[in-house]
């Protein structure tokens, strides 16, 4: 496939393969796209209105409007900080859903963590949360956290990157 990417791949790796050294062509790529991001930044031009995003996410899409019209209506609700997710569908027509809050790829990772078998869910009252943005693998820098969540007798939802290992037996074992 000729995308950039792999163009910019096939024409970075000619002058290592000639010798050069890869710290020197990593520092001349960093040069580089700096002085590309600030280009950018001088060269453009923020949309002011839903009408000018609808005309960029109609360019976006291959002159679709209705698809431009749609991430326009997208952009309006979720503000200039929203978080937009595209997927496939299984109807014929485009749709917009708009979520509150957070949304998680998956949820518990362990069938030993339901506590509701009527509806398969893991259901928690009044919890303590726990948000971590890295995978869990070690219990033991948790051990004080957890030693003070059971004392409360409240329950705990830990959300996180992954947890594994030893972290993940011990949160199942102590449930």
């Amino acid at each position: 496939d000729r995308t950039g990417s792999s163009d910019f791949g096939s024409k970075a790796s000619k002058p290592l393969f000639a010798g050069m050294n890869p710290m020197d062509l990593k520092r001349g790529i960093d040069k580089a796209v700096t002085a590309a991001v600030a280009e950018l930044k001088k060269i453009s031009k923020p949309c002011k209105d839903q009408k000018a995003i609808a005309q960029v996410g109609t360019i976006s899409a291959n002159s679709d409007k209705s698809i431009g019209d749609i991430i326009a209506e997208a952009m309006e609700k979720v503000g200039k900080e929203g978080v937009i997710t595209v997927e496939d569908g299984s109807g014929l027509e485009n749709a917009l859903e708009v979520v509150e809050g957070m949304q998680f790829d998956r949820g518990y990772l362990s069938p030993y963590f339901i506590n509701n078998q009527q509806n398969m869910s893991a259901e928690l009252e009044n919890p303590f949360i726990l948000l971590v943005d890295k995978k869990i693998s070690n219990i033991r820098e948790l051990i004080p956290l957890l030693e003070n969540v059971a004392k409360s007798g409240r329950p705990l939802l830990v959300i996180a990157e992954d947890i594994e290992g030893e972290a993940l037996a011990t949160l199942v074992v102590n449930n």
